[in-house]
């Protein structure tokens, strides 16, 4: 086998605000493996600010696997336990090479247009009028369940917003999830989790900044609304950690981000754990172009979930991948008919 690295960088279509700032680029890589003529594709979606993994050396290591690419598999993805989005697109490319259809990594009826997965709407951090404006929009397009990004305008703003949702739309039609992307302080943020428990919200993510295990702990046990922790599993790379963050913590949900975990074999590793301990779990992609969130959405599909999942954000980027990915009436789904236009320039 032959392996060598492409990066490319992913534009917004506008620029979207998170609690940590404004994006208007994203940067990835992609891995190709080649053996006998066929060749196998992955996607290492580094997430700058983000992914423990953010290091000056991170393309040296990305050249040292394309090096060493014929090493067995499993060795090679514990010498990159610390670069989990190297692990996710070593899995991607392989199982890609493997595959009759280079993109077609789980085949099932999914990939054969006759299964969906229900998702969630995101709404990004903006102005009250932006953010409005999108939740229209998605309510429009069939979304029964949305996400919204809090934290970065004023909280007052927010629980406002929340208010006119709740005025139009019940919990039964309309189900509402909160991300804080650790923007409260553990000071205040029962008191914040008590005035939005008032509009029926679903879960809030990572209302504190992760590795503050006993006051995340605390507000699990005194929470008046679900907590499900994203970035605190950032890092955690040890089975028995994982655990011991779970059983410290636990919270009434994890999120998983195949890139920032360790891809499918990190997921699993936490999924196992969680369902041991009675933790649900969902799955989210983590801005990939389409490459990475096809594979997300096969695996997603392949473990039979029924909550709506994190899968929608491939139409965020002005260059991104023509797919046969789809996003009808709050379902993510696999159009068959439709090629794939994966052209990197």
């Amino acid at each position: 086998m032959k392996a060598t690295f492409q990066k490319y960088i992913l534009n917004f279509k506008q620029a979207s605000g998170t609690s940590r700032g404004i994006l208007r680029t994203k940067e990835t890589y992609f891995l190709f493996i080649t053996k006998n003529g066929k060749r196998g594709v992955g996607e290492c979606g580094l997430f700058r600010g983000l992914s423990i993994e953010d290091k000056p050396d991170y393309e040296e290591k990305l050249q040292w696997l394309c090096d060493n690419i014929n090493l067995e598999k499993d060795f090679l993805l514990s010498e990159f336990k610390e670069f989990p989005s190297i692990q996710f697109g070593l899995e991607q490319a392989l199982l890609s090479l493997k595959s009759k259809q280079p993109f077609e990594l789980f085949p099932s009826v999914f990939t054969k247009g006759k299964e969906s997965i229900p998702i969630n709407g995101l709404i990004w951090m903006g102005s009250k009028d932006f953010m409005q404006q999108q939740i229209k929009d998605k309510l429009k397009s069939g979304f029964t369940t949305i996400k919204l990004k809090i934290g970065a305008i004023d909280f007052d703003t927010e629980l406002d917003l929340l208010k006119s949702i709740r005025k139009e739309f019940t919990k039964e039609e309309i189900e509402l999830r909160v991300d804080a992307n650790g923007a409260f302080n553990p000071d205040n943020a029962l008191e914040k989790l008590k005035r939005l428990s008032d509009f029926d919200l679903h879960s809030i993510e990572q209302p504190i900044k992760q590795g503050q295990w006993q006051e995340m702990a605390r507000l699990c046990e005194t929470t008046p609304l679900p907590i499900a922790l994203d970035e605190e599993l950032i890092g955690v790379f040890d089975v028995t950690k994982k655990e011991e963050l779970l059983l410290t913590i636990k919270p009434q949900f994890i999120i998983l981000k195949p890139s920032l975990i360790g891809g499918f074999k990190g997921s699993l590793e936490w999924i196992e754990l969680a369902d041991k301990m009675n933790i649900a779990w969902w799955i989210t992609s983590a801005l990939e172009s389409n490459v990475g969130l096809n594979a997300i959405t096969q695996f997603t599909h392949s473990l039979n979930v029924t909550m709506p999942q994190g899968l929608g954000t491939g139409g965020l980027f002005t260059n991104n991948f023509k797919c046969p990915l789809e996003i009808n009436n709050g379902q993510i789904q696999y159009n068959s008919s439709k090629n794939w236009d994966f052209n990197l320039k």
